[in-house]
């Protein structure tokens, strides 16, 4: 296969392994396939790395200029730019919940959704923040998977074009520490190299091992590695969890080490010859001549791969809920002992063939220009740090916010809040903040009054007034003036919807609206009241007899009657009660009298015994209020009226309408005298009741007959 023409088009990618580093060149073609035009693979010469974390860089750096060297000897080419992955045992993953309240419906567009899942990264940088006690913190997010989304508390596949009140999703938010990253490129720029693309060795493992028409079901992919067993879950279309356990194919090397006696490297060949040979030799450490079968090396390192896939079985019901996946497949060197598959199916309690070795199966759209290299499970990461670079070309870069450089990881999709973030800004620095907000209970359930809100962050990009979505790129100067929170809530009686609320009842065959009345830890409140956080308020349903009487500027008198059973001043009224009033005393021992809106003959009283009654009336008032009575104003107030009572003009003042039983409290009559059969009332020569409105010079009668 020629491949010299396609030298623009090399893709080159490292995978630096616990054991070895496997170096891979080639290109896609336009058919999709992967070319594959070289390859070379150089195992560490001392143990430079353990478990995946680089321990000696200047002994890293020498075998992948070696890598390097020996691809570019089969190339006939320089090459200067690389793809690499970090080890999954650095990773960190944090699963969080984001959610965005809006004030109205609101209509989802693209950047809702964006902020929704920015919110999402910030609270698992808290979360992380949180497991991680180290005062140094310094991670960066190196990419995230929206679980579910959420609409107005449902869950749902897509939040575009919906309207909503809230908006919420679950999300896997992925970290690497500062220092695993700053390892790796300082070993890659040693060996003359540019980092080009930035990728995790499970991300890469699953590119190839399961494609994204897999995901929809419940599997898991394990990368078994030399130091670490990776852990990747699918479900729903996602990759729903990371995981990683600290055994894998090191384990077994340094049994058959000990069972033996001999150094690393001859039990690592070992290791390699029995899964294709039936007889070993080999020379121990004394150096005797040694010939083990294959069986013998299967049956001594039994307990340990037993171990090694309890481990991740155990890790794998864990990432998933609790409970087994419907498939497994193993990649990496370290799986492919053959007691591998079969005892992780055990622990899985799946079939046997539900757990497979993959290799040949999923490289089928790989072509090598070596025809002697045989396709198997140790090269699908590596084939996938060449494909991710097609997918997600990714890099780090620095800008610069508010004169501080700050160092991102670039995923092609970086904005201007990621490198708010990773300067330390949060969505409270970023988004108007609401003042304080007061919570109270009403009627026995939880109300809140909420603050006013500030202003967003102003945010300039290079000089430009932008976004927080906005893009950014290598070198942006990133400038922000934080929000601010707006003013405290504040919040009266008056402004709940439940106080303006009324209670009709019915008072001598009228109807009355009565305001309902307000309690605050237990006492009456004004309706100017301020509510504090942790009030306790009741608007009652009913109000006392009493409350009513005070409304309708009534006093309390004896034989009060509700639901025709004679109340005290206490007794609770409720809608639609029926209060009879009486017109005379009891003591005057009468028939009782008619309903207000009863029907009577009119009388016209001699001007001699209304004279009569009003002379009697006044006996009984005190000097003052008889003052009162004679006052009459040269000028009225907007409030006041003069009307006449019984011929006299007298002057109600202190409210702005007026009714019937208001002239009581000016004029001398005792209703409760009960000097005739019948009290009448009359307004311009109309019968009137106690609620019967009046007006500016109206002529008002009140007198008894008969």
């Amino acid at each position: 296969m020629s491949t010299n023409r396609f030298q623009d088009d090399y893709v080159f990618g490292l995978d630096i392994g616990t054991r070895s580093i496997v170096g891979t060149v080639g290109y896609r073609d336009a058919s999709g396939r992967f070319k594959v035009a070289a390859q070379a693979i150089r195992e560490h010469e001392t143990r430079a790395m353990l478990d995946g974390q680089i321990h000696n860089i200047e002994a890293v750096a020498n075998t992948i200029a070696d890598v390097k060297q020996r691809l570019e000897q089969q190339l006939d080419c320089k090459l200067k730019d690389v793809c690499i992955a970090a080890a999954g045992r650095v990773l960190k993953t944090v699963t969080v919940n984001a959610k965005i309240d809006f004030d109205s419906e609101t209509v989802i567009d693209d950047e809702g959704i964006h902020s929704l899942e920015l919110v999402g990264v910030q609270n698992a940088y808290d979360k992380l923040k949180e497991q991680v006690d180290d005062e140094k913190f310094n991670f960066y997010c190196v990419g995230y998977t929206v679980i579910k989304y959420y609409l107005n508390e449902f869950e749902m596949l897509a939040l575009e074009g919906h309207k909503a009140t809230s908006i919420g999703c679950e999300l896997l938010a992925t970290f690497l520490p500062e220092e695993v990253i700053d390892g790796l490129y300082s070993a890659v720029a040693r060996a003359g190299l540019e980092v080009t693309n930035l990728t995790l060795e499970p991300i890469a493992a699953i590119q190839v091992a399961i494609p994204e028409k897999f995901r929809l079901l419940n599997l898991a992919l394990v990368d078994v590695g030399a130091g670490t067993s990776d852990i990747c879950i699918t479900q729903d279309g996602s990759i729903t969890a990371y995981g990683m356990i600290p055994f894998a194919g090191d384990e077994i090397t340094e049994c058959i080490l000990k069972r033996y006696l001999v150094d690393f490297d001859t039990a690592e060949e070992i290791k390699r010859k029995c899964l294709t040979e039936e007889s070993i030799t080999f020379n121990d450490i004394m150096g005797l001549p040694m010939t083990i079968s294959k069986d013998d090396v299967l049956e001594t390192v039994d307990s340990v791969v037993r171990n090694i896939t309890r481990n991740v079985a155990e890790k794998i019901k864990e990432l998933n809920g609790g409970k087994s996946v419907s498939a497994v497949f193993v990649v990496g060197g370290g799986g492919k002992i053959s007691s591998f598959v079969t005892t992780l199916s055990e622990y899985l309690d799946l079939p046997k063939e539900r757990v497979a070795l993959r290799g040949e199966e999923v490289l089928k759209e790989v072509d090598f220009a070596d025809d002697t290299i045989k396709k198997d499970s140790l090269l699908v990461t590596p084939i996938g740090i060449c494909l991710n670079y097609y997918e997600q070309k990714n890099n780090f870069i620095y800008v610069s916010v508010n004169d501080e450089r700050v160092k991102l990881y670039d995923n092609s999709k970086l904005t201007v809040m990621d490198a708010l973030m990773q300067a330390g800004f949060t969505n409270a620095h970023v988004f108007p903040r609401r003042g304080h907000s007061i919570e109270y209970m009403l009627n026995g359930h939880k109300r809140m009054a909420r603050g006013e809100l500030g202003e967003a962050a102003v945010i300039k990009v290079n000089g430009v007034e932008s976004g927080m979505t906005n893009s950014i790129y290598k070198n942006d100067r990133i400038e922000i003036e934080v929000s601010t929170a707006g003013e405290d809530a504040k919040y009266e009686i008056r402004q709940i919807p439940e106080f303006h609320s009324t209670i009709r009842i019915q008072i001598n065959g009228q109807y009355v609206e009565c305001p309902k009345y307000a309690e605050v830890n237990g006492n009456l409140a004004s309706e100017y009241y301020h509510i504090q956080d942790g009030d306790e308020i009741t608007i009652r349903n009913y109000n006392t007899l009493a409350q009513v009487l005070g409304f309708m500027d009534l006093p309390y008198t004896s034989g009060i009657e509700v639901n025709n059973i004679v109340a005290g001043e206490e007794e609770p009224v409720y809608a639609e009660f029926v209060i009879r009033y009486p017109l005379y005393s009891q003591e005057a021992k009468e028939e009782v009298v008619p309903a207000l809106d009863s029907d009577y003959d009119l009388y016209e009283p001699e001007v001699e015994e209304v004279e009569e009654v009003v002379e009697d009336q006044i006996e009984a008032l005190s000097e003052e209020k008889s003052a009162q009575v004679d006052t009459k104003p040269t000028d009225l107030n907007e409030d006041a009226i003069m009307v006449s009572i019984n011929g006299k003009e007298t002057m109600l003042q202190g409210k702005k309408k007026y009714i019937f039983v208001d002239i009581l409290d000016v004029y001398p009559f005792d209703i409760n005298e009960g000097k005739g059969k019948n009290l009448v009332q009359d307004v311009n020569g109309t019968k009137a009741d106690f609620t019967s409105p009046i007006k500016n010079g109206d002529l008002v009668r009140i007198f008894w007959e008969g």
